[in-house]
């Protein structure tokens, strides 16, 4: 009587061990946890693609807006900064980044000095990297300003935190430039 039972037994168990129905779940298991990880890299690296080219756009749409100006006002300039988040879209400046528009030009031969500066756009604390309003102007390596020549900056400033592990790496900051020749001479001064 107890071999029957055993029979049985051994019969069910040889049935489960041949049954393949539930087979693919550890290997789903094991593989979802990569497929997550590479997911959010990928839309990670492309939201961070994204951002950077959004800030170059933002820094040669300033720059440019404001070297073809013949004059400029302090409220002109502050409307050129309402202009940035509609650039930026879907991004937002906000206290995560700034831009910074600056005016140098050289005369009398004492070099390149910083006639203006404003910033706007946003509130993220930031230095130029050309200099300050009436200081002499530090150039990159190579460029030029020579006596009655003018040059208009746009410096863009990011701080830049990724979703994905976003508490445990720092924020890092992302900077872009656009230099431009005002049009019609130097904007020597905000009116």
């Amino acid at each position: 009587m107890i071999t029957p039972t055993i029979g049985r037994g051994a019969a069910a168990l040889r049935r489960f061990l041949r049954n393949r129905r539930g087979a693919l779940l550890p290997e789903f298991a094991l593989a979802m946890p990569i497929l997550i990880l590479l997911s959010l890299g990928g839309l990670e690296v492309a939201r961070y693609v994204l951002l950077h080219q959004k800030l170059d756009r933002v820094a040669a749409t300033l720059g440019d807006l404001t070297a073809q100006a013949e004059t400029l006002t302090v409220q002109e300039m502050d409307n050129l900064f309402e202009a940035v988040s509609y650039v930026l879209r879907p991004f937002e400046m906000g206290a995560n980044g700034t831009v910074i528009v600056t005016a140098i030009s050289a005369s009398g031969g004492g070099g390149p000095q910083v006639d203006w500066q404003r910033a706007g756009g946003g509130n993220y604390p930031a230095t130029s990297v050309f200099g300050t309003a009436g200081g002499v102007a530090a150039l990159p390596t190579g460029f030029v300003v020579r006596d009655g020549e003018s040059l208009v900056v746009a410096e863009v400033f990011y701080s830049y935190a990724p979703w994905v592990a976003g508490g445990v790496t720092a924020a890092s900051e992302l900077y872009t430039r656009a230099l431009f020749r005002p049009r019609f001479g130097a904007i020597a001064s905000l009116d």
